[in-house]
């Protein structure tokens, strides 16, 4: 576990050496990777989202694919389609960008609903289903969509079906005047987050690396009092009255293996709650719904959060 967990130490250091000033979203997105769980990233045009995720990808040598996503993008642009051979008189699959490791979804709310349902199977169960035929993924298969925050039209919001499928919600906002300054001088030093600059970085991580990590992190304690206060963070959200829609069994599930991976980062081989605090805000922000009159009175899903989180009696 020691020698894993130094791995991933190097890979947080690396990203937060080149991507100054988002050390939390780092942070978070290695617990997403860890856990297996998919992510969206919202925040405004020229914050880092999509230079994060190639970062990310170049660091660990995965193999990486990049979707643009428009109003004219089809299912058949991500999953691929088949082709007939004039010579072998057969069809052929000429395989999507979906056929990756790590797939970048770029604006995902800019694609009409019929493309973005494109991913729910593979999201989900790590196949794709062509013309009756199921094509297995990757075993890392890992989807991290972007979005502005700032931009309604010409848009089409995730259904919740397809929101429930992402484990974490991350914000990316603004660095500091500090950290700002230090992208000036990285940039004076040559590194401008091209092509070329990205071929240039060693190393740090390998896909073997996450899979062998996402085994230990299944193979974390936890106690039955913490099962029992994970379960009750979940019926209250159920049952607030601010809410139209609480946390899904899925979530339940994705927040107790969020929380591990939380656990193995910081080298524990065991649970605390504040391991299931520590990620309650990115797994829950974009699965429960206000109702209209909560959101009259200027309620936010994320003061709902934390307010649970400071009702609920912690397990001794």
């Amino acid at each position: 576990m020691a020698e894993l967990n130094a791995v991933f130490h190097r890979l947080r250091t690396a990203l937060d050496r080149l991507l100054v000033g988002q050390g939390a979203v780092v942070n978070q997105l290695l617990i997403a990777l860890l856990a297996g769980g998919h992510v969206i990233v919202e925040g405004v045009p020229g914050t880092g989202k999509t230079l994060l995720v190639k970062l990310l990808a170049q660091l660990v040598q995965a193999d990486f694919r990049r979707v643009q996503l428009t109003p004219d993008v089809l299912p058949s642009d991500i999953l691929g389609t088949n082709i007939f051979d004039l010579n072998t008189k057969d069809f052929s699959l000429k395989k999507g960008p979906v056929f990756t490791e790590i797939l970048l979804a770029d604006e995902i709310n800019r694609t009409p609903p019929k493309t973005q349902s494109a991913l729910l199977e593979a999201m989900q169960e790590q196949q794709v289903t062509l013309d009756g035929t199921s094509w297995t993924l990757s075993p890392l298969f890992w989807v991290i969509a972007t979005q502005n925050p700032l931009e309604f039209e010409g848009t089409y919001p995730l259904p919740e079906a397809q929101l429930d499928r992402f484990l974490f919600k991350l914000s990316i906002d603004y660095p500091d005047k500090a950290a700002e300054k230090q992208m000036l001088l990285n940039n004076q030093g040559g590194f401008q987050g091209r092509r070329m600059d990205l071929e240039r970085l060693k190393t740090v991580a390998t896909v073997q690396h996450i899979l062998a990590a996402r085994q230990q992190v299944q193979q974390l304690e936890v106690q039955d009092t913490l099962l029992d206060y994970l379960l009750e963070l979940v019926e209250r959200t159920r049952h607030h009255g601010d809410l139209l829609l609480g946390a899904s069994p899925r979530s339940t599930v994705a927040w107790l293996t969020a929380a591990k991976a939380t656990a193995w980062l910081a080298d524990r081989s065991f649970l605390t709650p504040d391991d299931l605090k520590a990620v309650a805000l990115p797994l829950l922000r974009h699965r429960l719904i206000l109702r209209p009159e909560a959101q009259l009175d200027g309620i936010t899903v994320d003061s709902i959060i934390r307010g649970l989180l400071s009702q609920v009696p912690v397990p001794r």
